[in-house]
C-alpha cells in the first residue's frame, strides 16, 4: 500500500507540471520542477506531516483554476489516481502531554490549486501519528463541511458498498473529501493521540512536522505563520526540566510539574524537520504516585478512576536482575526476505546485549521446531558465536505456523532457575486457531506470581497476526507487547522492546493500598516489573477508600526488598479516563476477544463512543453537515444516517488475524486495498500522451513556451503535440524541453 501511495504522488508531481502560474510564478515553478528532478531515487513520498492531495483519475482537468492555460488534451483515465499535493497557505499546532500520552491538534489550510475552475475532485488526507497514534476526530470547513463521528457495530451493520479510509504503514491514517471544486480553500482541523517514547530518563515527544517543498505556494514571495503551543503536565507535581527541543521555543510559564512554550514565527519555507521536545521528571531514584479522579456525570461507569505510576529515575548505577532468556522466533514461510532478514538481527543483537551472567536459547518454529541448544547457555563470546551461525543456517522461512508447541518447550526450559528473571520473547506474523487454548494453557503455567514465574513478551508483525491474542498472552505472562506493521521498522521496534523488557529493576511489585478494596479493575490485570528504561504507567476503577499513606513494594535485582511511599493527590487538570482510553481498551478488546463476551464487547464500544478513541468494534463516518443549494455531490458510497449524510470509512482497528493468510504463508501486507475505487473506461494514464510526456520532459517548460506563441500558433501546436501522442511520437516533447532553456 505504501509503495503504490507514494507512486500515485510520484505522478502527481510529474502531471502537477502541466500548471502555468503566469507571470508572477514564471520564476518559481521550474525551481520546484528543477528541485523535484533531483529527489533521491530512494524518496517515497511517503507524508511525513499532515498533508492534503487531489486525487486526480481524470488528468485533463489538471490546470491553474485562476489562469487558465493552453494544455494538450489527455486521453485515458489514471489508474490507480494521481495524488497532487495541495498547496498550504498556513498551519498551527497545539500539543498537550499528560503522563506518557499527547494530544495533538493541527489546524491548517490547504488550496485545490491544481483543479480548473468549474471542474472537482476528490481530496485526500493523509494524517501522520506518532507513536502508537489513534485519530480522534478530523473537521474540514469549505463550500461543504464534513467531520468524523464514531457508530456502533449494529449501525454499521446496515451499511452496503465500499469503505474508505486506510492506514499506510500502521500509522498514517486516511480518508478521502467527495468532490471540491477547483480553487477551493480547505480549512481542515485533525486531532489524534499519541504515546511519548522514554530512554535514559528522558521523555520524548516527536510528532510528524516536516513538510516537502512542493506544498509551498507558487507565486511572489510571501510569509506565512507558523505556530507551535505546547502544554506539559507530568502529573508527578515534582520539577519538569526541558532538555532540547527542534524549534524555537518561548517559556510561557514554569509551575511544579507543569511547563507551558510557545513558537510563532512568519515564514517563507514551512517547517521541513519534525516537531520534537525532550524532557525529563527530575529523580535520581526509583519515585512514584496515585492519582485519584471522580468520574464525571456522563460517564457509564461511576466507580471512582486511579492512575498509578512508577518512575525508574536516572540512577545508571541501578543493578538489572540477572536474565535466562529464550527468543521463540517464527520461521514460517510468510517470514521469508525482509522480515526474517530484520528479525535475525534483532535478536542477534539482543544476544550481543546479555550479559555473561545470563543464560539464553533459542527456538525457531514453524510447523516444527528447531532448538539452539536442548538446555540453556551462558551468554559467553563462544556460546554467542555458536548462536550466531546457528541462526544463519536454521533461520529459513518455510512450513506453516505452530505456537503452542515452541511455547510450551520455552516453559519447560525455564522451570528451574535461580536467583534470575525467566523470560520468553515470542515473535511471530502468523494467526493460530488454538490462541484461546495457547492463553489458557499459559494461564496454568503461569499461576505463580513469584520472581521465577516466567515473563511472555510478544512482538508481531504485519497485520495477519492476531494482535490481541499477543496482547492477551503478554498480560497472561506479566510481559510486554510491541508490533511493527511494516517492514522497515520490525529491526528498530523489536530491538527496544528485547532491550528493555530485558532491562528490569524491580519485580513482583504490589501495592497496599490495592489490595484491600471493595472492588478493583486493574489494566492490566497484572502488575508488570519496574524496566531501567520505561516507566510503570497503570489505571483502573474501584470502589472502597485509598488512604492518603500508601505503599509500592517490590524485589530489587540483589534479591533485597525494596519499599517506597506513594504519594496520593487528586488529579488537577489531566482527565485519567482520556489519558488511557486508549490503552484500557486494547487490554478490554483482549479480554473481550478471549472470552468472547458480548458484554465486554458492549463496555469497549460505549468507552470508544465516549472517549472518540476509535475500536473494533465501532466505526468511524465522515458526516456532511451542510451543502449548498447549486451543489451535488455524486459519490456512490454516501449513505444516510437519521437524515445525516455520510461517507463510511474502514475500520483503523488492527483486526484478529487472518488464518486464510497465515495458511498461505502470505507476506505481511501482501493484501492491500485500493487506493481509490473507480468506476467507468479507465486506460493506464502512462500509456497516453501527456503520462508519456510527464516521464519524459518538464511539461511546464512546455506551457510557458505555449503562452508565448499567439493564439493560432499556440493552439495548431498543442493539437499536433497531441496528434504525435497518439502515435508515440512524443520523443519531439522531450528534444523540446532539452533546449527549453532557449524558450523560457
Amino acid at each position: 500500500m505504501a509503495d503504490k501511495f507514494s507512486q500515485s504522488v510520484e505522478f502527481g508531481l510529474k502531471l502537477s507540471k502541466r500548471i502555468s502560474y503566469g507571470k508572477e510564478g514564471s520564476l518559481s515553478a521550474p525551481k520546484l520542477a528543477v528541485m523535484e528532478k533531483k529527489l533521491s531515487s530512494l524518496e517515497t513520498y511517503i507524508p511525513t506531516a499532515p498533508m492534503v492531495y487531489a486525487v486526480i483519475s481524470d488528468p485533463s482537468i489538471v490546470d491553474n483554476p485562476d489562469i487558465p492555460s493552453y494544455q494538450p488534451y489527455v486521453h485515458g483515465r489514471c489508474d490507480p489516481p494521481a495524488f497532487i499535493p495541495l498547496h498550504m497557505h498556513g498551519i498551527a499546532m497545539e500539543v498537550d502531554c499528560y503522563l506518557d500520552t499527547a494530544f495533538v491538534t493541527v489546524t491548517g489550510t490547504w488550496r485545490l490549486h491544481c483543479v480548473m475552475a468549474g471542474k472537482s475532485c476528490d481530496c485526500r488526507i493523509a494524517i501522520p501519528m506518532g507513536e502508537q497514534g489513534s485519530v480522534l476526530g478530523v473537521e474540514v470547513s469549505s463550500r461543504r463541511s464534513y467531520y468524523t463521528q464514531l457508530i456502533t457495530m449494529a449501525d454499521a451493520e446496515d451499511i452496503d458498498g465500499p469503505k474508505d479510509g486506510f492506514l499506510l504503514k500502521g500509522k498514517i491514517y486516511t480518508l478521502k473529501i467527495p468532490q471540491v471544486d477547483g480553487g477551493t480553500s480547505l480549512s481542515i482541523k485533525i486531532s489524534w493521540s499519541q504515546k511519548l517514547s522514554y530512554q535514559d530518563g528522558q521523555f520524548c515527544l516527536c510528532v510528524p512536522f516536516s513538510f516537502p517543498a512542493h506544498v509551498i505556494p507558487v507565486g511572489k514571495k510571501m510569509f506565512r505563520k507558523e505556530k507551535i503551543l505546547l502544554n506539559v503536565n507530568s502529573g508527578s507535581g515534582t520539577e519538569v526540566l526541558c532538555k532540547t527541543t527542534s524549534h524555537p521555543l518561548k517559556e510561557l510559564r514554569r509551575q511544579a510539574g507543569k511547563l507551558g512554550f510557545l513558537y510563532e514565527a512568519e515564514v517563507q519555507t514551512w517547517s521541513t524537520d519534525d516537531f520534537s521536545f525532550l524532557y525529563t521528571v527530575s529523580s535520581s531514584d526509583i519515585f512514584g504516585g496515585l492519582l485519584l479522579q471522580s468520574p464525571s456525570l456522563d460517564d457509564f461507569d461511576q466507580r471512582e478512576m486511579f492512575c498509578l505510576y512508577l518512575f525508574p529515575g536516572i540512577n545508571h548505577g541501578r543493578k538489572v536482575f540477572r536474565k535466562e532468556v529464550v527468543f521463540v522466533v517464527d520461521i514460517s514461510g510468510s517470514m521469508r526476505d525482509g522480515p526474517l532478514e530484520n528479525t535475525k538481527d534483532a535478536v542477534l543483537a539482543a544476544i550481543y546485549n546479555l550479559n555473561p551472567e545470563d543464560s539464553f536459547n533459542i527456538i525457531a518454529f514453524n510447523g516444527t521446531t528447531s532448538l539452539f541448544s536442548p538446555s540453556m547457555h551462558l551468554a559467553t563470546k563462544e556460546a554467542i558465536e555458536n548462536a550466531a551461525q546457528w541462526i544463519s543456517v536454521n533461520f529459513i522461512a518455510e512450513g506453516s505456523t505452530n505456537i503452542l508447541l515452541p511455547l510450551k518447550l520455552a516453559i519447560e526450559m525455564l522451570a528451574k532457575v535461580g536467583d534470575s528473571v525467566p523470560l520468553i520473547f515470542l515473535v511471530t506474523d502468523g494467526a493460530v486457531e488454538d490462541e484461546r487454548q495457547i492463553c489458557a494453557l499459559m494461564k496454568g503455567h503461569l499461576m505463580s506470581s513469584g520472581l521465577n514465574c516466567p515473563r511472555i513478551c510478544t512482538f508481531g508483525i504485519g497485520s495477519y497476526c492476531n494482535h490481541y491474542f499477543l496482547q492477551m498472552l503478554a498480560q497472561v505472562g506479566r510481559g510486554y507487547y510491541d508490533a511493527a506493521f511494516d517492514v522497515d521498522s520490525i529491526n528498530t521496534r523489536m530491538q527496544r522492546l528485547l532491550n528493555s523488557a530485558s532491562s528490569i529493576i524491580l519485580a513482583s511489585i504490589t501495592i497496599d493500598a490495592l489490595e484491600h478494596l471493595d472492588s478493583l479493575e486493574l489494566y492490566p490485570v497484572h502488575i508488570p516489573d519496574l524496566l531501567s528504561g520505561s516507566p510503570l504507567i497503570m489505571s483502573g476503577r474501584y470502589h472502597g477508600n485509598i488512604p492518603d499513606s500508601v505503599k509500592a513494594s517490590g524485589t530489587l535485582a540483589d534479591l533485597s526488598n525494596f519499599v517506597i511511599d506513594v504519594k496520593v493527590q487528586k488529579a488537577k487538570d489531566i482527565s485519567i479516563d482520556r489519558v488511557f482510553a486508549r490503552r484500557q481498551i486494547d487490554i478490554l478488546t483482549a479480554h473481550a476477544w478471549l472470552s468472547d463476551s458480548k458484554q465486554l464487547k458492549d463496555k469497549v464500544a460505549k468507552m470508544s463512543m465516549r472517549t472518540g478513541v476509535p475500536s473494533e468494534y465501532t466505526h468511524i463516518i465522515l458526516v456532511q453537515t451542510n451543502q449548498s443549494s447549486n451543489s451535488v455531490v455524486t459519490v456512490e458510497n454516501i449513505a444516510h444516517l437519521d437524515g445525516k449524510k455520510f461517507i463510511a470509512l474502514q475500520s483503523s482497528g488492527i483486526g484478529f488475524g487472518n488464518l486464510l493468510a497465515t495458511a498461505e504463508n502470505l507476506p505481511p501486507g501482501s493484501k492491500v486495498p485500493k487506493l481509490d475505487e473507480s468506476t467507468g473506461l479507465i486506460m493506464k494514464t502512462a500509456s497516453n500522451c501527456c503520462g508519456t510526456l510527464l516521464d519524459f520532459c518538464c511539461c511546464m517548460c512546455f506551457i510557458q513556451f505555449c503562452s508565448r506563441l499567439n493564439d493560432r500558433c499556440a493552439v495548431t501546436f498543442t493539437q499536433l503535440c497531441g496528434a504525435l501522442g497518439c502515435f508515440e511520437l512524443i520523443n519531439c516533447c522531450f528534444e523540446l524541453c532539452v533546449s527549453c532553456d532557449q524558450f523560457c
